[in-house]
């Protein structure tokens, strides 16, 4: 079983600045996933041309279960709130994807609060520091009915704001407790590998470096697993015609 997680930059390019939902679903398509975790996905947003994006990819990967679940509603950058699961169709969101090609048998969502203050970050592109708002976080998860029996797996991107995350990460895992195992946590963790396993507690399955896409130097997209499940071959990182992010693809296995 093909598992990915790709963090979309909702579906725009670095190369002509465009969002082309042609593109993104070839993209899609090619990543051969079974199950799929996407960050950063618009739905019903101008910049995006208003496309749902998750309806997108589901039909370039054959997905039978999909799910969307808003972090804000309203536009990144501009005017937002938290989303609740309450916006109206049709309202603009902003959040993660959950995909997947065999049968899920239910859906989880779990939202993670925002540091409530600003921070100083030191900025690599103006060599200052900054104050960084935070943003609200959500995690999906779903039971899978798969080909070796049911598993759970949870799609999540987490804050960039160091150690907060971290908390994030080990608020989700506890809220994840008592779910059928396998379990595969993945996502944009925005932590690197050893902090994302120190954190989780869970092993780490698929080790490639992952950001910025044209030269990575940083894995923090990753694929997390605890029970009986394994890596069958080495991870990928590929490079795809969308995205800062390259997706980050494992094949796993029982045992």
């Amino acid at each position: 079983m093909r598992i990915a997680t790709f963090n979309i930059l909702h579906g725009r390019s670095l190369d002509d600045g465009r969002v082309d939902v042609d593109r993104l679903a070839a993209a899609v398509k090619s990543l051969d996933a079974d199950v799929l975790g996407l960050q950063e996905v618009d739905r019903d947003q101008p910049r995006s041309l208003g496309a749902d994006l998750t309806a997108v990819a589901a039909e370039a990967m054959g997905a039978v279960d999909s799910q969307f679940v808003a972090a804000l509603s309203g536009t990144p950058g501009g005017t937002w709130m938290a989303a609740t699961g309450d916006e109206q169709p049709g309202s603009a969101s902003y959040g993660i994807s959950l995909l997947s090609r065999h049968p899920v048998v239910s859906w989880r969502v779990v939202r993670l609060a925002p540091l409530r203050v600003s921070v100083p970050l030191w900025s690599p592109d103006s060599r200052r520091p900054f104050l960084a708002r935070d943003e609200p976080r959500v995690a999906v998860a779903a039971v899978v009915d798969g080909p070796a029996g049911r598993f759970t797996v949870a799609n999540t991107h987490l804050s960039f704001i160091p150690r907060w995350n971290g908390h994030q990460l080990r608020t989700l895992v506890r809220s994840l407790e008592g779910t059928p195992e396998p379990l595969v946590l993945m996502g944009d963790l925005n932590m690197q590998p050893r902090a994302a396993a120190r954190n989780s507690g869970l092993t780490p399955i698929a080790a490639a470096a992952t950001f910025p896409a044209p030269r990575p130097s940083r894995q923090l997209d990753h694929v997390l697993v605890r029970g009986d499940l394994r890596a069958d071959g080495p991870a990928e990182a590929v490079r795809l015609p969308l995205s800062d992010h390259r997706a980050l693809v494992v094949r796993v296995a029982a045992g």
